[in-house]
């Protein structure tokens, strides 16, 4: 698995520090953490585009209910691809969302899930499609890659819980600047997702920055599956 802490070194640009790099903590598939709220007098932020084609459906049975997903494999093929071969090849089934990181007082942040560092469910990593190639964006309800350095995402994913655009790709900032590669959003069972976002928090789980962020009891992902979609 890999861990890596990111912070914010302007809050009105949610840029990370240092360098917009990973800090290498263990090797762990999780994304960083520490992102600080941006300024209440910060201007609006633009809406992520809606994509309207090039979608699959993706169903996570979850033990505390069900999140329906659409995958933008026309925005974000590579990335869509790979969670595709997890679900059709059933290596997300069993598995947890185990991580859930609240910042701005519990008003916006992410819940993670995935492999966990299980080897035999790891495909090999993928190339890395930022933000600034696909359009869209780590808004309320997107579905994002975790990974180390750029071309390292397996396995491990995150939903944002509202405004993490921070984790977008800034190419202005210094080293590491790529963000982090959404590739669909929640469209049905974002109560499910805040319920997870929600849930009891481990005193004593994690590492360093990770402590205060790891779910006590691992909400169980029973099962991950394509279904039919029927473009409105």
């Amino acid at each position: 698995m890999k861990v890596f802490e990111m912070r914010v070194a302007r809050a009105d640009k949610m840029r990370l520090v240092p360098a917009f790099c990973i800090a290498m903590i263990l090797s762990v598939s999780l994304i960083g953490s520490a992102l600080q709220a941006q300024s209440a007098t910060a201007p609006p932020v633009a809406p992520t585009r809606a994509p309207t084609s090039g979608l699959v459906r993706v169903s996570l049975q979850t033990s505390v209910g069900t999140i329906i997903l659409d995958l933008d494999k026309a925005h974000a093929p590579i990335t869509a691809a790979n969670f595709l071969k997890y679900v059709d090849q059933k290596r997300l089934n069993g598995t947890t969302f185990y991580r859930a990181m609240q910042m701005a007082g519990g008003a916006s942040g992410l819940i993670q899930g995935g492999a966990s560092g299980a080897r035999e469910r790891i495909l090999p990593p993928i190339a890395h499609e930022p933000t600034t190639q696909t359009g869209l964006s780590n808004r309320d309800g997107a579905i994002t890659m975790a990974r180390n350095a750029p071309g390292t995402a397996d396995a491990d994913f995150f939903i944002c819980i509202g405004d993490m655009s921070g984790l977008d790709a800034h190419p202005s900032g210094a080293g590491d600047n790529l963000g982090y590669a959404a590739f669909g959003r929640v469209v049905e069972g974002m109560d499910v997702v805040k319920q997870i976002f929600a849930a009891p928090i481990s005193p004593t789980k994690g590492i360093g920055f990770m402590k205060g962020q790891m779910i006590a009891a691992p909400i169980k992902i029973i099962a991950a599956s394509r279904v039919k979609f029927i473009p409105k």
